[in-house]
């Protein structure tokens, strides 16, 4: 589904968060990347997500060269990839309905399927009964459930989730980490960058370990505590 090949970034003041890597994943799996703060786990889901290009290498999702994507094609490709983020990023002006609406609105999607999709996806997350509220009015474990709902809503076939529990308490954590589990038992590949050693070691996923711009470890039913 997803293969970097030979993959450097190297950033205009001489950074280089990438460098030489090589990767690939499977559809259907749940990938976590660990390593230290910037070590370049961001920098690599920026470059599905087409955020970021390579300096060097191939980046290819479902077949496709990302890198040679044209303009127009790109709205497209987003469609397909749901993001998750570590401080929500919800619109504090809407309610959790209109947030979710959102998401479906900018892709120009009716709004006779808004109507009908919206319900659904609160209610997948445990969120129907607070549909009208607004982001202040709830928990940051609610705040991050909708932040699925949203990232979910268009049923893309991978979701990019950067440090989604880092705000959460680790009760709240764990509810999250469930209903991730969930999501991808129903198909969807899961690339979450992560600093939580109790969660990752707990779910014994793929581990993928970045450090200092390349891959030092990558193992299957992994750990976060594993040797460089």
């Amino acid at each position: 589904m997803i293969h970097f090949y030979n993959v450097t970034k190297t950033y205009d003041n001489g950074v280089k968060a990438l460098s030489d890597i090589t990767l690939r994943i499977r559809k259907g799996e749940f990938v976590f990347l660990v390593g230290p703060s910037g070590a370049g786990k961001s920098t690599l889901m920026k470059m599905i997500y087409r955020e970021e290009l390579p300096t060097r290498g191939q980046v290819m999702f479902n077949g496709r060269n990302v890198v040679r994507l044209r303009s127009r094609e790109i709205p497209l490709l987003r469609r397909k990839i749901g993001m998750v983020f570590q401080d929500f990023r919800l619109l504090p002006q809407k309610t959790v309905a209109e947030n979710v609406s959102f998401a479906l609105e900018v892709t120009g999607a009716s709004r006779k399927y808004i109507r009908k999709a919206v319900p659904l996806v609160l209610q997948r997350v445990g969120m129907l009964e607070k549909a009208n509220c607004y982001p202040a009015q709830i928990s940051g474990g609610e705040q991050q459930r909708v932040g699925i709902a949203r990232a979910i809503v268009n049923n893309p076939v991978l979701i990019l989730a950067d440090e989604p529990t880092g705000n959460l308490d680790p009760d709240t954590a764990k509810e999250i980490m469930e209903l991730f589990n969930v999501i991808n038992r129903n198909g969807t590949t899961i690339i979450m960058a992560t600093h939580a050693r109790d969660i990752v070691d707990d779910m014994k996923r793929r581990v993928v370990k970045i450090s200092g711009g390349r891959i030092v470890s990558d193992e299957e039913s992994g750990v976060y505590s594993f040797a460089n």
